[in-house]
């Protein structure tokens, strides 16, 4: 037998049903916190910014990448 049950209630009323705690008010410091953090940290959304951090770690990734397959190379070349 099967039995298909369709409920309709909003996410609060979900939550209560279900005994689940209610997070909106953590949930809405912790969106003020993101945005407090943001704006102390909007200097480093400068595109000048970003492309110097984005610059540094593309040469620093091609220059592991070489070391690596120079290594594999010594390897395979040793009797």
């Amino acid at each position: 037998m099967k039995m298909n049950i369709e409920i309709e209630c909003t996410p609060e009323e979900a939550r209560a049903f279900l005994g689940l705690p209610d997070v909106s008010g953590l949930n809405a410091h912790l969106v003020e916190e993101m945005k407090a953090r943001m704006d102390a940290n909007i200097s480093a959304m400068q595109p000048e910014e970003l492309m110097k951090s984005w610059t540094s770690f593309g040469l620093t990734a091609q220059d592991q990448f070489r070391r690596l397959m120079e290594a594999a190379v010594v390897s395979s070349t040793k009797p």
